[in-house]
């Protein structure tokens, strides 16, 4: 089966990047105005009838120039899932809104049972719990919440919700929330179809994160030189590259395959294994990157900082890589 993208995937991505290489002021809102994010909409609410193979491609392309801001948790952890779950409420979603998912509990990264509870009141339910490392939860219209009864949108504005501020890598915004009797809607009890989706949207994202830190590096080792020589030439250099450049191969092919099958709702799934390459390897390789730089790699000025801080935040975000080692070993003893 051929992998790469077709033609609708590849005019997403050539759009992303050109709209990258004219530096809006404000990215985001750039995106929002070419239709990057409606285009995931039910043509019956305005959209294209999109899905994740185009929203991973935008987030891909994001990664890869090291800007992907709100759109990951808008995009990946919002309106695919949202799109795929209650197309209804995807499409009551304002143009240009932000969107998130609260997918970590505390100690508990993408819990199967979440503690968090949901109780019926009415037309609606009430939700009751701590959820942590929400992406972008103030600035958000709404949260997709996993619940004792499933997935459940919340207004992180409403009453019972209380929003703290939490530091991160990158310095994006993130979030503790705390509900107490939170008014919210349930949508779906699906809350493994939010945690598949959410999770090769982080892999589209680590895709490129990985992708442009190795392409800028190669490009740095192909114009410094030292005793008369690029640093490419050098052996233990080019050995070095060579493992980063192994460790992106990698993750794109287990961040496609896990968005080929949550994209076509397939039963098997790879996300626990992309998941693991993200926490272990993907961090490992930006080390790599940043001692290739040298001192260069560490300025603020320079790029390279923003792969390393967004690749920190990933692998903190799906659990780090004792978790998902432990959950590739229960599956491999489960077969």
């Amino acid at each position: 089966m051929d992998f790469g993208r077709d033609s609708t995937q590849a005019t997403v991505a050539d759009m992303v990047t050109g709209l990258v290489a004219r530096q809006p002021e404000d990215l985001w809102a750039a995106l929002s105005d070419a239709g990057l994010v409606t285009m995931l909409l039910p043509e019956s609410a305005g959209g294209d009838g999109l899905g994740l193979p185009e929203a991973a491609a935008v987030l891909t392309e994001l990664a890869r120039a090291a800007a992907v801001g709100p759109a990951l948790a808008t995009i990946g952890f919002g309106m695919v899932p949202l799109a795929t779950l209650s197309p209804d409420a995807a499409a009551g979603v304002p143009p240009g809104s932000i969107l998130t998912a609260a997918l970590a509990e505390p100690g508990r990264a993408f819990p199967r049972v979440p503690v968090t509870a949901a109780e019926t009141d009415g037309d609606g339910v009430r939700v009751t719990g701590t959820k942590v490392a929400v992406p972008y939860a103030e600035q958000a219209h709404l949260v997709l919440v996993p619940t004792s009864r499933g997935v459940v949108l919340v207004d992180p504005h409403s009453d019972g919700v209380q929003l703290t501020r939490t530091p991160s890598s990158s310095g994006d915004p993130e979030y503790v929330i705390e509900f107490d009797s939170a008014p919210g809607k349930l949508i779906s009890a699906e809350i493994e179809t939010l945690y598949r989706v959410a999770i090769a949207a982080i892999g589209a994202v680590a895709d490129g994160l990985a992708t442009g830190a190795a392409e800028l590096t190669a490009a740095h080792l192909a114009s410094r030189h030292q005793f008369g020589k690029p640093l490419a030439t050098f052996q233990a250099v080019a050995g070095e590259i060579a493992d980063v450049y192994v460790t992106a191969r990698t993750i794109h092919v287990a961040a496609v395959s896990a968005i080929w099958q949550a994209g076509n709702r397939r039963p098997d799934d790879d996300s626990d294994v992309l998941a693991y390459w993200i926490a272990a390897e993907l961090p490992a390789a930006m080390q790599i990157c940043h001692h290739l730089h040298g001192g260069i790699g560490v300025d603020v000025t320079y790029p390279m900082h923003r792969y390393y801080s967004a690749a920190k935040d990933l692998a903190r975000l799906v659990g780090g890589s004792s978790y998902r080692l432990d959950l590739v070993g229960a599956a491999c003893s489960s077969n």
